[in-house]
Order: structure tokens, then C-alpha cells, then sequence
């Protein structure tokens, strides 16, 4: 994973450390490409723990941005589809659009929380309440996570590393 992040901002020429890559890969976790954001987030804490609240913030940030862009993109995506074929209406789309943009508090869900979004864009659902429950939801997720981790011993991290070292 670290790897695929170095190759990442290296091939772009973005800071690979620091608060621009933990905003930068809670960005692109939160869109339909499937990589985590915690390990750097949790790295950057752990370096820097004064600076806590704002790289839960920054992360926040980011990964709400980048859920907004699934948004943008379902709404693009229903206009462009329209066009081909008449209204479609299942089950799984009169669930969604009961709750609304409450539903949005389960975008951080790992292969849930990013369709979500799209389908929120899709269902063509305010952006507002969109990205508002979508901020909470991922914010839940960040503090959440980071504080599970934080709970793993520091042995088991030194541990892990020595072992990445070797393969």
C-alpha cells in the first residue's frame, strides 16, 4: 500500500508526507478506487500527535470531497442515461430515496459508503444534506478508526514493519 501512495505522488510530484498526502488519500479512498486512507492518516498522527484534531479534520476534508465527486458523478451519470432509456424504479432505489440524505451517515462504510454516494448523486438528492450527513458519517469513520488503532500495541507496529522490511 505504501508503495502504490510513493508511486502515486512521486508519478504526480505531490508531497508524499504531511498533511497535503493525508488529504490527498482520504480524497482518493473516497471515490470507486478501493484504497485506504488510514494507514497515512494513522502514520501522520502517530508522528505528529499535537497536530490530532486537524489530520482528523484534513482527512475529513478529503474524503468528503471526494464522495462528493461520486455525487457529481451520479448525477452526471442519470443525465447521461436518461437520455438512452425511460425512469427506472427498484426496491433497493425507493429505499434510498425514502431515507434521503440520512443515508449518507453510512458513506464511510468500506464497499457500501462510495456507491452511496453515487446513488445519492443519481437519485439526484440535495447537495447539502448530502454533504453535510457525508462529513458526519466520515468523521465518525476517521475518529473511529484512528482510535482503534491506537489501541494496537506500538510492539506490534515495530513488529509489522520489521517483517514488511523482509519480503
Amino acid at each position: 500500500m505504501e508503495q502504490i501512495f510513493g508511486h502515486f505522488f512521486a508519478w504526480f510530484g505531490l508531497p508524499s508526507v504531511g498533511l497535503p498526502a493525508v488529504f490527498i488519500s482520504a480524497f482518493i479512498s473516497a471515490t470507486l478506487i478501493p484504497i485506504g486512507s488510514e494507514p497515512i492518516l494513522f502514520g501522520y498522527i502517530t508522528i505528529n500527535p499535537h497536530l490530532y484534531w486537524i489530520a482528523i479534520l484534513i482527512a475529513t476534508i478529503g474524503n468528503t470531497c471526494g464522495g462528493m465527486l461520486d455525487w457529481w458523478l451520479g448525477i452526471i451519470s442519470r443525465n447521461s442515461f436518461e437520455s438512452l432509456k425511460g425512469p427506472t424504479h427498484s426496491r433497493m432505489q425507493a429505499w434510498l430515496e425514502a431515507r434521503g440524505p440520512k443515508m449518507l451517515l453510512l458513506s464511510w462504510l468500506p464497499g457500501f459508503g462510495d456507491p452511496l454516494c453515487f446513488a445519492a448523486g443519481w437519485l439526484r438528492l440535495a447537495w447539502a444534506p448530502c454533504l453535510i450527513y457525508m462529513f458526519f458519517g466520515k468523521l465518525l469513520r476517521y475518529l473511529t478508526m484512528t482510535w482503534l488503532l491506537t489501541l494496537v500495541p506500538e510492539s506490534f507496529w515495530h513488529q509489522l514493519g520489521h517483517w514488511l522490511r523482509i519480503i
